[in-house]
């Protein structure tokens, strides 16, 4: 039987692959500090959903906590990490010290005494920064860009804006350096929005959450920018079969990146194409202000996801319709839950 670690297992990713993994037969480690809002009450859901699931309470920061965690586990998810752009401006150094030194540390403590385990990294499609180099076209509901029908692929230049793009790149570029130096199973994976179930969105993380819990609970929303960005969206459904995949094919993937989204198919501008459809399902739409769009936020942002395609034989199944209208579902069928937590 396959034993999986995944730190920051009580968060929104992290509770979902757990779920989907438990199912194929894997012993489950959750390894988290519960700091984040929601992830005491993911961690009682996966508790009472997974038997003999083991829980560890530990800071990705504490080096030898990892290395105790780390021992034994075929397969390693490394999603803790502090997620807010808007955190890492006001505490850059704590931002670091998480994404970055805790990264090394969970890559160290593999290459020290479990070198044989493979290691996938939730990474962002912030590393790419801006886009600047991009010639934006701007229409009436959305932006797009010249030649790039496909979005935005792997060999696209780096570009760390804001502590949170400096720190999550560097962690990923630790990771892909960890194959070709230590020879290390690892898999990057630059994720756009991915959206689901057991997300509790706040408005600087998980937008698409937060907008329908703002329409849900009748919170007034600000908008940054004119709406018109476009985001591809992936339901966590998607990702956690692209996860599986990509395992299942480690002779491929092992030192890739992979850019993984809804792809063009599923892409839609966050509010000025978001907003109709949210109206369809919910029936409303919150009060809305419009403020500057914040520095480093993408007027752009498609994964390109031929790559994932070729190598593991991965497309999303879940259209954005059908996404957005089970999520709403799902926080309506928890409101006096996402109701604490507000």
């Amino acid at each position: 039987m396959k034993r999986m670690l995944i730190t920051g297992g009580a968060g929104f990713i992290g509770t979902n692959t757990a779920l989907y993994f438990a199912k194929k037969g894997y012993v489950i480690t959750v390894f988290d500090n519960l700091s984040r809002k929601g992830t005491r009450e993911n961690l009682t859901y996966l508790q009472k959903h997974i038997p003999h699931i083991l829980f560890v309470n530990g800071d990705i920061r504490d080096e030898k906590a990892v290395m105790t965690v780390v021992s034994g586990q075929d397969v390693i998810f490394h999603f803790a990490a502090q997620v807010a752009v808007t955190t890492s401006v006001l505490n850059p150094k704590e931002d670091f010290e998480t994404n970055a030194g805790g990264t090394v540390n969970v890559l160290e403590a593999v290459r020290h005494i479990n070198p044989h385990a493979i290691v996938i990294y939730s990474s962002t499609n912030k590393v790419y920064g801006g886009l600047e180099h991009l010639k934006v076209i701007e229409k009436q509901t959305c932006y797009t860009v010249y030649k790039k029908p496909f979005g935005i692929d792997e060999t696209t230049p780096l570009d760390f804006h804001s502590p949170y793009g400096c720190s999550k790149g560097s962690a990923d570029q630790y990771i892909r350096d960890y194959h070709r130096l230590y020879g290390l199973n690892t898999i990057v994976f630059r994720q756009s929005c991915i959206y689901g179930s057991h997300q509790f969105g706040v408005e600087d993380q998980g937008w698409l959450a937060w907008f329908l819990i703002a329409t849900l609970f009748d919170i007034p929303l600000t908008i940054y920018g004119n709406g018109k960005q476009v985001r591809d969206l992936l339901s966590v459904d998607d990702l956690t079969r692209a996860y599986e995949k990509a395992i299942e094919h480690i002779k491929i993937t092992s030192g890739q990146i992979y850019n993984i989204g809804g792809g063009r198919d599923n892409a839609i501008s966050i509010w000025l194409e978001c907003a109709p459809l949210i109206k369809s399902i919910a029936g409303k739409l919150p009060k809305v202000t419009y403020k500057k769009e914040r520095p480093g936020d993408q007027p752009y942002f498609i994964a390109d996801i031929r790559k994932a395609n070729h190598d593991f034989g991965w497309v999303p199944t879940i259209s954005y319709k059908k996404g957005i209208q089970q999520l709403y579902q799902w926080l309506s069928d928890n409101k006096k839950l996402i109701q604490t937590l507000l």
